[in-house]
């Protein structure tokens, strides 16, 4: 497994785990990448339309989809 994906993989389970929404910054702590890497990682989940993101000021909040909190549990 790819770096990439072992650290899309974790910030799912973080995301679904903790539903208040969590920043680039602290799912790079989280996951121990980079902002680089985790933003990455948060991209490339976003355009698979796995994630939600809401933009407050200048912070960006990651949530998982809805539909997907439902399916998995």
């Amino acid at each position: 497994m790819s770096k990439i994906n072992r650290v899309i993989a974790e910030i799912k389970k973080i995301l679904r785990d903790d539903t208040r929404g969590l920043t680039i910054q602290e799912l790079s702590k989280l996951t121990k990448v980079s902002r680089i890497t985790a933003a990455m990682a948060l991209a490339r989940l976003e355009g698979a339309s796995v994630i939600d993101v809401r933009v407050i000021g200048n912070c960006k909040l990651h949530y998982l989809k809805k539909e997907l909190l439902k399916d998995e549990r």
